[in-house]
């Protein structure tokens, strides 16, 4: 990663999937000094956590690769390039902080002291975390179709920092094992 974008801060522009996140780059509605927070693509979220290889490829065919920053609960492949953060955990689904960013938020990167952090009070993220949950809480709001299995997986899935697996305890739980 070139060293001109191992510190970044701006604004963030939100999405949902990482079809918004597409078309978000095509349209221009993304623009030098943002940064792209796509959500809800974890292993819960997802489901089954897509590679954001697409958002990647665009930004840097558009020319402002080093100069946008991207951020997600889903994951990235060794073909990406430029500032672009993933597996992040807790994902938006299991209730994480990524789940609480607006639009507008500024975002803080900063490489050499491996922080992320969102321009927030502790009160204001409390407060946002009350209305989400008073609200429909921790879903995304897209179209999109997810087999039966995925649905499964998804009910039972952990955060990427757990390995994306189905959680033992809750299957034990819930089928009267534990």
């Amino acid at each position: 990663m070139p060293k001109e974008i191992w510190t970044f801060r701006g604004p963030a522009l939100v999405v949902e999937s990482q079809e918004q996140a597409i078309e978000v780059i095509l349209n221009d509605t993304l623009k030098p000094g943002m940064a792209l927070v796509i959500r809800y693509e974890g292993p819960k979220g997802g489901p089954g956590m897509q590679e954001m290889l697409y958002p990647t490829s665009f930004v840097k065919g558009k020319g402002i690769g080093k100069q946008v920053a991207m951020l997600t609960d889903g994951r990235y492949s060794g073909g990406s390039s430029g500032l672009a953060i993933g597996h992040i955990a807790p994902e938006a689904a299991n209730k994480g902080p990524i789940a609480l960013i607006k639009n507008g938020d500024i975002i803080n990167i900063d490489i050499p002291n491996r922080t992320v952090n969102v321009e927030l009070s502790d009160e204001e993220l409390a407060q946002r975390r009350t209305e989400l949950e008073a609200g429909d809480g921790y879903v995304a709001h897209r179209d999109r179709k997810v087999s039966q299995a995925l649905k499964a997986y998804a009910a039972f899935a952990r955060s990427a920092d757990k390995g994306a697996t189905r959680d033992p305890e809750l299957i034990n739980k819930l089928s009267g094992l534990a």
